[in-house]
């Protein structure tokens, strides 16, 4: 029994992540261009900044996708550091749009009735619309109707084992047993690399009757914390811009996390008291969802003043000395998961290689040593070529809109050019 109820539980999971993971990729391949432009538009003021960050996130359901759209931004020198800051707080906002989707959707709607239409029309565009943008929207339909289903898994998974295993026996009063639940909820977070997913265990697993309250809520503060190590693991030998977003990110979900811990009595008797006075049912679900949503706007508040302290420690702590030219500038790996921003990486970088060409023409023509004009330059430039060449090949390989697939082969070709090689380099 207690196999079956495991098994429907990890399925559950399972389902859930997937329809995240096609829910994700459908919009980003459907609204690539617009989520340039908002960003692009977006972020004038950091108070635009955080409003577009929550708008997108929100929307494409995953901060990961803002995050490395933002890394894109700052190394193609199209957003500062400071508003790139403003962006990442708006992005933590918008996650929690998740709880409030499996609270008002989850729970409260057939999932049979809601899902499986989903899945069926949005297969459908799929096939039909193969490479277009109805195509990559019908799969962000089908993603949303597993992503559903697997609420509804959950929800029976979770309402099953409640009636056999308390986790309740598990909560220390204290602190101590704040930080186990922490914990657990850093390592669902950093196990299933998606925030997403362990928020919706959580609140599956408290409507279920399964943990209470307060676990719940430091449950959430762990999810939330557990994205630091996704951010952190991204940039593992990325560029100084990429980890200096990054950064930002670890330090707005550490500083958030460590204050609404601080604060978590009084959070929570101030939602009790709120649901009484309201009258509504005695669901621990929605209020989890409400404390996610007030204690990341705590800290957009708490981090707003402390902005520009911050953005000051990040360019302290990750200055590097001068890019060497034969290292590719832009060319992050992160920005692969947009195809919009990594063909604009791309086009960026072949600008650097025609740099270094007219570098060497101008010292050409002023007669300098010839060794130097085949030397250092020339090993910089294919150095080049060949990153644009692997580049491209790994844009080809995670799919593209058609429209931006044409251009590939002619960015390829220019590269080629400059070497002055007739050969592929792919």
């Amino acid at each position: 029994m207690i196999m079956a109820m495991l098994g429907s539980l990890l399925g559950g999971i399972g389902l859930f992540l997937l329809g995240m993971h096609l829910m994700t990729d459908g919009l980003k391949m459907s609204a690539g261009g617009a989520l340039r432009s908002i960003l692009n538009q977006g972020t004038k003021t950091a108070f635009r900044g955080i409003l577009s960050g929550a708008a997108i996130t929100a929307v494409v359901q995953s901060s990961s996708a803002v995050t490395v759209a933002i890394i894109g931004f700052v190394n193609a020198g199209l957003m500062t550091l400071r508003q790139s800051v403003g962006v990442i707080y708006g992005s933590n906002m918008g996650t929690t749009m998740t709880g409030w989707l499996v609270v008002l959707v989850g729970f409260n709607v057939n999932i049979k009735v809601l899902a499986l239409p989903a899945i069926g029309i949005g297969m459908a565009l799929r096939i039909v619309f193969s490479g277009r943008r109805p195509g990559a929207a019908g799969l962000a339909l089908a993603g949303f109707g597993i992503f559903f289903m697997g609420i509804g898994v959950l929800a029976t998974a979770f309402q099953d084992l409640g009636q056999c295993i308390q986790l309740e026996a598990l909560f220390i009063e204290g602190f101590g047993g704040l930080f186990l639940f922490v914990g657990i909820g850093f390592g669902l977070t950093m196990l299933m690399q998606s925030s997403s997913a362990a928020m919706a265990v959580t609140l599956t697993a408290s409507a279920g009757g399964l943990i209470p309250l307060s676990a719940g809520a430091a449950l959430v503060i762990g999810a939330n914390l557990g994205t630091t190590s996704t951010a952190a693991l991204s940039v593992i030998g990325a560029t100084p811009n990429a980890k200096r977003v990054a950064g930002a990110h670890v330090a707005f979900n550490v500083i958030t996390g460590a204050l609404a811990l601080l604060i978590l009595p009084l959070f929570l008797s101030a939602l009790v008291t709120l649901r009484k006075t309201v009258g509504l049912a005695d669901d621990p679900a929605p209020l989890l969802a409400l404390f996610h949503t007030l204690f990341n706007t705590l800290g957009v508040l708490l981090m707003w003043p402390l902005t520009r302290y911050l953005v000051r420690f990040l360019k302290e702590r990750f200055r590097v000395a001068e890019e060497e030219w034969a290292r590719p500038k832009y060319l992050d790996r992160n920005v692969l998961a947009t195809p919009t921003l990594a063909m604009e990486a791309l086009f960026r970088e072949l600008g650097r290689i025609g740099e270094i060409s007219r570098r060497m023409c101008r010292r050409a023509v002023r007669g300098e040593r010839h060794s130097r004009v085949q030397g250092g330059d020339r090993r910089a430039l294919n150095s080049l070529v060949k990153a644009v060449g692997d580049f491209a090949g790994r844009m080809r390989q995670g799919g593209m809109p058609e429209q931006l697939s044409n251009l590939v082969p002619n960015a390829l070709r220019v590269a080629r050019y400059y070497t002055g090689r007739r050969h592929k380099i792919l």
